[in-house]
């Protein structure tokens, strides 16, 4: 009778276990049932063909306590980031597509891996050792993340491994000479882990054979109260950074740094909302924040930003050995895109937080190099730390 009972019980238990997974919550996307208590663990399937007849696949990085990210070896676009919220509810808070077609054609470089020269260089031009540099001016007048056929549009080599606190996806490169008017053959390794302390890790490492620019960072679109939920403009935003780098009318940085101000001034946290309709003609030029911020943190990892949305109680730390991070609002997102699941993706309903080296720095001698030189290793790390509240 003993042994009848506890097998009923097991059976409940499952049945429970089994209803918690398939309950749909506010903002969920499509996934697997997080594999709690767990250990880390990588999962590969086929994800699509290219238009040129390339094979995608996804990997799955899961670290078995709740947190878990897909991502594709198209651009290393992370098609999904699920995370726990103060109620233990995992959610998707990335914004994004279902499928490969739509990362292709809809591309706004949605959650992907940017290079080789994250963020704008004016007209498209840059002098080195003599020469002038030609690329590809697919903003307006001026040259953004890598060209017209960056790194988010090719498709990276992968392996992956776990170990006991982290599910690990590397991904592999070649750049070619001349690739979107570039120097050198930069050969590109960027390791992803989700970790157990639910951290999602982004190692970048890269070689040259010729000296080259290289500002490598990842374009996550975030809502932390779940992707298509709405605005962000409630989200609680520090930027531990006292200066920043004002641009002209292209977003093109004007050479100048200057102390924070007014909509600037995120040194103590405030809502992302507080000052976005600023008739500041920083904030007019970039219909909202899209701005460098020059980190506080000194030389080596330190912190640069923390938000916090109440709903959900999400907290994310961003930590980054790099000495500036563009602060994206979303402002050019306008409805006409649509998301997972349908979801229409309106002005402001995500934010960016791109560590990096400053925008133009090819151009602006006075800003921090990011000239890579033939036996010289590019190597910098960003950590995006989640919590609750």
């Amino acid at each position: 009778m003993l042994l009848r009972k506890l097998s009923i019980l097991s059976l409940a238990l499952c049945v429970l276990v089994l209803s918690s997974c398939t309950e749909t919550q506010k903002n969920d996307s499509p996934k697997k049932c997080p594999k709690q208590s767990l250990k880390p663990s990588v999962e590969k399937s086929f994800f699509g063909t290219t238009k040129d007849g390339q094979k995608v696949y996804e990997y799955v990085l899961d670290n078995g306590k709740g947190m878990d990210a897909g991502i594709i070896t198209y651009g290393g676009v992370m098609t999904y980031l699920n995370v726990p919220d103060k109620n233990g509810k995992s959610n998707d808070i990335l914004l994004g597509f279902d499928n490969l077609k739509d990362f292709e054609e809809k591309s706004d470089y949605f959650n992907a891996l940017i290079g080789r020269y994250g963020n704008r260089i004016a007209k498209g031009k840059f002098e080195l050792n003599g020469k002038t540099y030609t690329l590809a001016t697919n903003n307006g007048e001026n040259h953004l993340h890598g060209g017209d056929r960056g790194f988010d549009k090719r498709v990276w080599s992968a392996t992956h491994s776990v170990t006991e606190d982290a599910a690990n996806l590397t991904l592999t490169y070649l750049s070619k000479d001349g690739e979107e008017g570039y120097p050198g053959n930069l050969r590109c390794v960027v390791t992803y882990s989700i970790t157990t302390g639910n951290e999602l890790v982004i190692d970048y490492k890269a070689e040259t054979d010729k000296a080259t620019p290289v500002n490598l960072t990842q374009h996550n679109y975030y809502n932390l109260d779940g992707q298509g939920s709405g605005k962000i403009l409630d989200h609680k935003l520090m930027i531990n950074a006292s200066q920043m780098t004002p641009v002209d009318e292209g977003l093109i940085p004007t050479g100048e740094i200057v102390d924070v101000y007014g909509p600037f001034d995120f040194t103590e946290p405030k809502k992302i909302g507080k000052h976005i309709n600023s008739a500041d003609i920083q904030m007019k030029y970039g219909k909202g924040y899209d701005h460098n911020f020059v980190l506080d943190k000194g030389k080596g990892m330190g912190l640069a930003a923390k938000v916090y949305e109440p709903d959900s109680g999400r907290i994310m730390e961003v930590w980054t050995e790099e000495p500036g991070l563009q602060f994206y609002s979303g402002n050019f997102l306008d409805g006409t895109i649509v998301g997972k699941e349908g979801k229409r993706y309106v002005q402001r309903c995500a934010f960016c937080l791109e560590t990096q080296h400053f925008p133009d720095s090819p151009n602006k001698p006075q800003f921090p190099s990011t000239i890579l030189k033939p036996g010289e290793v590019y190597n910098t790390k960003t950590i995006y730390k989640f919590k609750t509240k």
